[in-house]
């Protein structure tokens, strides 16, 4: 009677569920440590800041646990500090910066995106070279500059927030115009001969028309100037020289700038308060950011 066995086939059932166990791990599985590895990397530094910001002690390194305690006196302390006045002066200065840098970029995109005229491709060169340089370098010319313009018009001199504001506009425009720049370009110009021949005029069109269709990246642009101006420190330390009109980068700084006196504590706990505006800005644009992100680089 003859016999078979199954070994054979057990072995190479065996080796196919080790073969697609290696391949998931190659292909997919060697992304979750990685990814487990940038969280943690990302986290640890959040959930360090809250649990100073909950500790009695006004210190970084007087524990070695996280949460060890929990009080809230570090919060309301701020009550006696010139935090909520740095916080109006944070939010005036990012939220205007960021409407600023809004219509100037789509004015400036629209016109490059709609119009050919001479010097155009010249212009989207110059911004291009332009914005290769931070802001920052030119703080010593910006200081000399807004030295002398103060001696002829005050408001624009230096510890004024309308000049900080200028400034930060100043420099927004190269970026924000080619960002928006590559999302105009995927808007039909069907559109505009379209409301032409209805009778509209070019005001009607970018008002009522063009800035209806690309909310996204007005969503994105603004969103980015607003994180970028309410966290900027050098700028605002070179311009601003008064405490009652610091932003909170600046006022923060003097509570952690002497070692000896530093109160980590009561950082902490404004850093906290400080990123709640823009984590809610984000929140509250989210759905535009992916489409305003990516949509321009359809066609440049």
């Amino acid at each position: 009677m003859a016999t078979t066995t199954t070994l054979p086939a057990t072995a190479t059932t065996s080796d196919r569920a080790r073969g697609r166990r290696r391949r998931w791990f190659a292909e997919v599985g060697w992304k979750y440590p990685v990814a487990a590895v940038v969280v943690f990397y990302a986290a640890f530094p959040l959930v360090y800041v809250l649990s100073a910001a909950l500790a009695r002690t006004g210190t970084l390194t007087g524990s070695t646990e996280l949460f060890r305690t929990f009080s809230t006196a570090n919060f309301e302390a701020l009550d006696g500090t010139r935090f909520w006045s740095w916080a109006v002066n944070s939010l005036v200065v990012g939220g205007a910066t960021a409407l600023g840098s809004v219509l100037m970029g789509a004015a400036a995109a629209y016109a490059f995106s709609r119009f050919s005229f001479r010097g155009r491709r010249g212009g989207l060169t110059a911004l291009l070279i332009i914005q290769m340089f931070p802001q920052m370098l030119a703080f010593v010319s910006i200081f000399l500059l807004l030295l002398a313009l103060g001696n002829v018009v005050p408001a624009l001199g230096l510890n004024s927030t309308v000049a900080l504001i200028c400034v930060y506009l100043g420099g927004a425009l190269g970026t924000n115009t080619f960002l928006m720049y590559g999302f105009f370009n995927t808007i039909p110009r069907e559109l505009d001969e379209a409301a032409r021949i209805d009778g509209a005029t070019h005001a009607q069109i970018y008002w009522g028309i063009i800035l209806r269709l690309v909310t996204p990246i007005l969503a994105v642009v603004g969103l980015l100037s607003f994180i970028s101006t309410f966290g900027e420190f050098i700028l605002a330390r070179v311009i601003l020289t008064s405490q009652d009109r610091w932003t909170l980068a600046v006022g923060m700084y003097g509570w952690v700038s002497q070692e000896l006196n530093a109160n980590w504590g009561l950082f902490a706990a404004g850093a906290v308060i400080a990123a709640l505006p823009v984590l809610l800005l984000f929140l509250f644009l989210q759905k535009y950011i992916v489409g305003g992100l990516t949509a321009g680089s359809v066609k440049g």
